[in-house]
């Protein structure tokens, strides 16, 4: 019973050490880590059953002691498999966020969708391609309008900014 206690335990600590390089893996890696971890913890699993089992075999002034000590390790495996399993949980959380990101960037966006629009319902009202045509150049020609307006007021006013000072 107390090297199956003693070898379990070693176990537990080097669980927790894994867990401890599993933080500062690599993207690559991460996954043997995390199947490291969990086939290390499988295996204190087994181990906590047969120390149960031998836990109850012990002599009655020792059983109660034996018993808490086997609890505690218990506890402390079902520690690690959680903290194993939150970690694995943040892990896919962020590759789904980079997948995300990825599928953003490499999204091709159609222009202006509301053109096209206007165009299907002037279509639908019966205007020729070329009034359309026109109405697309009209709005090319008043970007150039409003920008060469907006300068010409820009330039009125430190004219007259400068006027007054």
């Amino acid at each position: 019973m107390e090297g199956l206690y003693h070898h379990t335990n070693k176990q537990v600590h080097e669980v927790q050490s894994y867990m401890g390089r599993l933080e500062t893996s690599d993207r690559d890696s991460v996954h043997l880590v995390e199947n490291e971890i969990q086939a290390r913890i499988d295996n204190i699993f087994s181990s906590l059953e047969r120390l149960e089992i031998l836990s109850s075999k012990e002599p009655p002034s020792k059983r109660q002691n034996a018993k808490l000590r086997v609890e505690q390790l218990k506890y402390d495996v079902q520690h690690l498999q959680s903290a194993l399993r939150t970690c694995t949980q943040r892990r896919l959380a962020r590759e789904q966020q980079e997948r995300q990101r990825q599928e953003l960037l490499a999204r091709t966006f159609a222009p202006n969708g509301t053109q096209k629009k206007l165009l299907d319902v002037a279509n639908m009202l019966g205007l020729s391609n070329t009034v359309m045509r026109l109405i697309e150049k009209r709005a090319f020609q008043d970007k150039y309008f409003m920008a060469g307006g907006m300068l010409l007021t820009c330039l009125l006013m430190l004219l007259i900014l400068h006027y007054l000072s």
